[in-house]
């Protein structure tokens, strides 16, 4: 456990601006490896890699995301690359994250549309989407480790995960409910 001194030293070490052209590039070059899956490579990005922000500030942009209209990865762009650098850096960053892969799935397109009858594309097909599963489960393992001491929080992903996996509970109804139970449940054990 870190002492608040510690806290306050990690997060003067993180970086207050990026260029826009360090955001078209950051976010380009995962857009590029995440083929079907960007979110464990974004969070690789933003926290490993170029350290533009802390585990738990992933968590919050994560968690904002997925609240705010269109795509949880754009919208984690866009506001990462708002807070390094202004407006331009949400151009950017947006940019680097959608441009490649709309050049790459137009070009794989005309290919598939000439080649895709073949076995040998059909199983690149099914080789891609079991890798992007793997990443996926990765980031969720990778995002649940840090609440592994908080029973409270584990319920709750349990009880999400069951709901959505188990009895096939689309999203919104899950935001609808588990967001206003999970605040109550903080709420009533701070006092």
């Amino acid at each position: 456990m870190s002492t608040e001194a510690e806290e306050g030293e990690v997060i003067s070490a993180l970086p207050n601006r990026a260029t826009p052209l360090e955001l078209f590039i950051g976010f380009a070059s995962i857009a590029v490896v995440g083929f079907g899956g960007v979110m464990p490579w974004v969070r690789w990005l933003l926290v490993e890699k170029r350290g533009w922000c802390t585990e738990d500030e992933f968590i919050n942009l994560f968690a904002l995301s997925n609240f705010l209209p269109g795509g949880n990865v754009v919208n984690i762009a866009v506001l990462i690359g708002s807070r390094l650098g202004g407006f331009g850096g949400s151009v950017a960053a947006l940019a680097g994250l959608v441009a490649p892969p709309a050049i790459i799935v137009c070009l794989v397109g005309g290919l598939y549309r000439s080649f895709g009858h073949l076995p040998a594309a059909q199983s690149m097909i099914h080789a891609a989407a079991a890798s992007a599963a793997g990443l996926i489960v990765a980031m969720g393992i990778r995002m649940v480790y840090p609440m592994r001491k908080s029973p409270r929080a584990l319920a709750v992903v349990a009880i999400v995960l069951v709901a959505s996996v188990g009895f096939r509970v689309p999203l919104v109804w899950m935001l609808c409910l588990i967001l206003p139970a999970s605040l109550a449940a903080a709420h009533w054990t701070r006092k």
